[in-house]
Parts: structure tokens; C-alpha cells; sequence
């Protein structure tokens, strides 16, 4: 069996008011694949991303996972905090006390790999939403993060730009080795994944090839 970058295993979790997001969840995702979480709204899917995180504590349940890990905001406003593009990628890097040319050196290969070398010094209120998607991205590259983790990272992007970042996104599970697990609901972004994983009232209910997953949830649709 493929080592594992990410574990979950019999996590519970539920809000103060009395609300169960997560009832003994459990899954893996193996290490270098890009796997989906998909589930209807309140089936716990962005609750478990956060879980994974460290932005929550679950109730009970263990968590395991490959560090660093970067998280991705479905609005990427939430998250970019500084004026430039390159500053914003370099902010990340600040904690490690690296020499100014190693700092350099990093976020030109982070903005290369999501393909903004170009956009170092763009200010971010003049970027697409997509672009700025691809910055978040690019500072958890800079930070060597092991696994990425992405909240609906499409949701507020057209439908252009929404295929241009998963699309991104495999590429660099492919040439750089990273652990992506990607939140999401649209059924199209499943044909760029590894693997997928359904949540459903906190349970993962069906996982495994996402051709299949895609065939079943659009038998539902029809249903519906």
C-alpha cells in the first residue's frame, strides 16, 4: 500500500450549539495523488478541510498529516495580505529567517511553477480571481508545503478559469510531488483527480475511482 499523506481516522467533530458535523469519518490519501472530497451542502466537506488544517480541533478521532500543509480559501481575498504578488508569496516565508536571495530564489520558483513569474510585481487588487487563486497556491510552493489543501478553490472563478486551475493543480501533483486534496461539488474537476472520496450527513459513504463517483452522483441528478 502507497504510504499515506493524509489519515483521518473515526473523527468526530460538532459545534457548541449541539449541531454533529462529522460522525467517526475516516479516510486516506495517498502520498503524490490529487484526491476530491465531494458532498452536498452541510455534509461536512469544508468542515473536515479545516480539521485538517489545524483551524479546528475534532471532539474525537485521530488526524495524521504530512507537514507543512497549505490551505487555499475558497475567496483568496481572505488570505492575500500583501500589496504585490511577490511580496504576498514571500510573507509566508518570513517565519523561517532564510537569507534575502534564498527568499528570492523561492518565489520565483513558487510563481514560475503556477506560471505568474512574470506578475512579481502586480499589485493584487489588479488580478483575476483566478490569479489570485494561483498566488495562494504559490505561497505554499514557496513554503515547501508537503500538502495542499483547497475550500472550493473555483467557486467564485467563470467557468474558463475554473478548469485552468484544476488543471494547474495536477500539474504540479505530477511534477512536484505534492499531497492536493480539493474540496468541491462540480462534477467536471473530477476528470483531473486521482481519487475521490463522498460525504455524506458527516460519513464517508463511497470513495475510490472518480469515474465512477461521477457516474453515480450524475444517476442522482437525474433522479432529483
Amino acid at each position: 500500500m502507497a504510504e499515506s499523506a493524509i489519515i483521518v481516522q473515526d473523527v468526530c467533530f460538532g459545534w457548541a450549539g449541539g449541531e454533529t458535523v462529522l460522525k467517526s469519518c475516516s479516510l486516506t490519501v495517498p502520498k503524490g495523488e490529487f484526491w476530491m472530497l465531494l458532498g452536498t451542502n452541510g455534509s461536512g466537506k469544508s468542515t473536515l478541510l479545516r480539521l485538517l488544517a489545524g483551524l479546528l480541533r475534532p471532539q474525537s478521532g485521530e488526524i495524521k498529516i504530512a507537514q507543512p500543509a497549505g490551505f487555499v480559501f475558497q475567496n483568496p481575498d481572505h488570505q492575500l495580505v500583501m500589496p504585490t504578488v511577490g511580496a504576498d508569496v514571500a510573507f509566508g516565508l518570513v517565519e523561517e529567517n532564510l537569507p534575502l536571495l534564498q527568499v528570492r530564489q523561492r518565489v520565483e520558483e513558487a510563481l514560475a511553477a503556477v506560471n505568474l513569474w512574470a506578475l512579481q510585481r502586480r499589485p493584487i487588487y489588479a488580478l483575476s480571481g483566478g490569479q489570485k487563486q494561483r498566488v495562494a497556491i504559490a505561497g505554499a510552493i514557496a513554503r515547501r508545503c508537503e500538502v495542499l489543501l483547497l475550500d472550493e478553490p473555483t467557486a467564485l472563478l467563470d467557468p474558463d478559469s475554473q478548469l485552468d486551475l484544476v488543471a494547474q493543480v495536477r500539474r504540479l501533483v505530477n511534477s512536484q510531488g505534492i499531497t492536493a486534496l480539493w474540496v468541491t461539488h462540480r462534477l467536471d474537476e473530477l476528470d483531473y483527480c486521482d481519487g475521490a472520496f463522498l460525504l455524506e450527513r458527516g460519513f464517508v459513504v463511497d470513495r475510490g475511482d472518480p469515474k465512477r463517483l461521477k457516474q453515480r452522483l450524475m444517476q442522482v441528478q437525474e433522479i432529483i
